[in-house]
């Protein structure tokens, strides 16, 4: 039995090394051109590294060429940049949506008067300081009028109560009359009404821009500044509106004309509001409307 295993590999191997001559002659003259001296063994690794050479090329320009695009089952490079960016995009409209969304929200509540919760009364807190001394049976000195006095000028023109704010708004009064309806937190009227001949000028309060500057069938025309820092200035019943939604504004720059316009008016004024961080303050702290 060794000796046919023997016998048949050693038959295997001479079918394997056996030497062939490959000639190429020329068909007319029978002229030999070229010759090669192969075996079955030369041919079958010659073939097997053409595969490998051809299956190695054929890969790189997949992987890594653009011929890859026109192979079906392979996505367009340009087509997933571009799905990568509409995904950005669609991501960032969204936020900027919702942004949009919750900033109307809030522009539609300064325009109907709405308040959810009122943290606090700052008009009690105000009243509250202006407590006479003597009431507390202290006896002031000299150096706590001096001092009493100065607050209160700074709370009666600044919007921020304290004189280390970083932010220090002086506001101008829009117009100058007599306050026929006064702030009151209690009975929802988060303005004062002055009394002013109709097409008066009205003006900013501050430097700021416009956000609202439309007809509403309520108030008349409306505009409304944003100042940033949280306060925004609401001007109600004009009778023209002189500047259109974002427009920049200077404090004391005309923005509209007085008027009696809208369903909630008795006569030519101006209802004028004043509001920081969503809530409505006393406009009357902070200006003086004579």
């Amino acid at each position: 039995m060794m000796a046919e295993e023997k016998k048949e590999e050693k038959k295997i191997r001479k079918k394997l090394l056996n030497t062939y001559r490959l000639v190429i002659l020329n068909e007319d003259t029978f002229e030999e051109r070229l010759s090669f001296k192969l075996n079955r063994l030369n041919v079958f690794v010659l073939v097997a590294l053409s595969w490998l050479i051809v299956t190695g090329l054929t890969t790189l320009l997949i992987a890594y060429t653009p011929m890859r695009e026109y192979i079906p089952g392979y996505s367009s490079t340009s087509l997933k940049k571009k799905a990568v960016e509409l995904s950005y995009k669609t991501d960032s409209l969204q936020s900027v949506l919702t942004l949009n969304d919750k900033y109307f929200q809030s522009i539609k509540k300064v325009l109907k008067g709405e308040v959810e919760t009122v943290k606090f009364n700052r008009d009690s807190i105000i009243s509250a300081a202006k407590i006479e001394v003597s009431e507390n049976g202290l006896v002031p000195t000299k150096e706590d009028s001096i001092l009493r006095a100065k607050v209160d000028k700074e709370d009666k023109y600044n919007l921020f109560e304290t004189a280390t704010s970083k932010a220090d708004f002086v506001l101008f009064p829009p117009v100058n009359g007599v306050i026929s309806d006064h702030y009151d937190l209690e009975g929802k009227h988060y303005a004062v009404d002055i009394v002013v001949s109709k097409d008066t000028p009205i003006k900013a309060t501050a430097d700021g821009t416009v956000i609202f500057a439309e007809w509403t069938t309520e108030t008349g025309f409306v505009v409304i500044i944003e100042h940033g820092k949280g306060l925004i200035s609401v001007y109600k019943h004009n009778a023209s509106i002189i500047k259109s939604q974002g427009d920049l504004v200077e404090r004391g720059e005309v923005i509209a004309m007085a008027g009696n316009t809208g369903e909630l008016t008795t006569g030519p004024h101006l209802h004028f509001e004043l509001w920081s961080d969503g809530y409505p303050v006393n406009p009357t702290n902070f200006i003086d409307f004579k």
